[in-house]
């Protein structure tokens, strides 16, 4: 399996794609404590991910991931094994090929981890760089396009919100934040973005996308 490049200076993180059956159970036998991250196709994936990213900077675990679209083999394969209904994003803690714990969707939360993790992971004795293989280049071309006059304020909201919502990137919890800072809450009401309104009306539009894009 290819393990993606982790950042110098810091504990190896354990990220795994998991593309097959037989991956996933490679990936459970190598190690008796570790957990399945299911990827779906919306911004519920990358916010799912960014609260799982805080724990994995200090609490010891290797996760493999599943992108359900493309590797539906593997996600049925987890299924099929462990008798749990499939969500995506779902979190699901395997002890010795079992499946001790799981959490989809909305639901996965600091509030929902930090029990699990704090009664079943061992800790991290400095910190963890959880490094992925997406970016946000498609962002900045928005920004840039927005800040050059290319696209009008009502282009640029519609096209970066329709962006947001079917981002399921794997990122981190710094960068769910950034990205969703523009246009509001991205998880209001459990489905989707606040109702939207003019693209001014929470303050100057041109110098929030600059300071935005300066910290990405």
């Amino acid at each position: 399996m290819t393990q993606i490049p982790q950042t110098a200076q810091a504990e190896a993180q354990v990220l795994v794609p998991l593309t097959t059956p037989e991956e996933v159970e490679q990936f459970l036998t190598e190690y008796p404590l570790a957990a399945v991250f299911k990827a779906g196709t919306c911004h519920k994936t990358m916010q799912g991910f960014g609260v799982l990213e805080t724990f994995l900077q200090r609490f010891d675990l290797p996760v493999g991931y599943i992108r359900v679209v493309d590797w539906r083999p593997a996600s049925n394969h987890v299924a099929q094994r462990t008798g749990l209904i499939h969500h995506s994003p779902q979190f699901i803690l395997f002890k010795d090929g079992e499946a001790q714990y799981e959490v989809n969707n909305w639901d996965i939360t600091p509030e929902a981890l930090t029990p699990v993790f704090q009664a079943q992971v061992p800790a991290r004795q400095g910190t963890a760089s959880v490094a992925t293989d997406d970016n946000v280049e498609p962002y900045r071309r928005l920004m840039r396009a927005y800040l050059d006059g290319t696209l009008s304020e009502w282009a640029f909201q519609d096209q970066y919100i329709n962006l947001f919502r079917d981002d399921a990137s794997l990122r981190s919890q710094r960068e769910f934040e950034l990205l969703s800072r523009l246009f509001g809450d991205p998880d209001a009401y459990h489905g989707g973005l606040h109702q939207l309104g003019a693209p001014q009306e929470r303050g100057d539009l041109g110098a929030r996308v600059q300071a935005l894009l300066d910290e990405l």
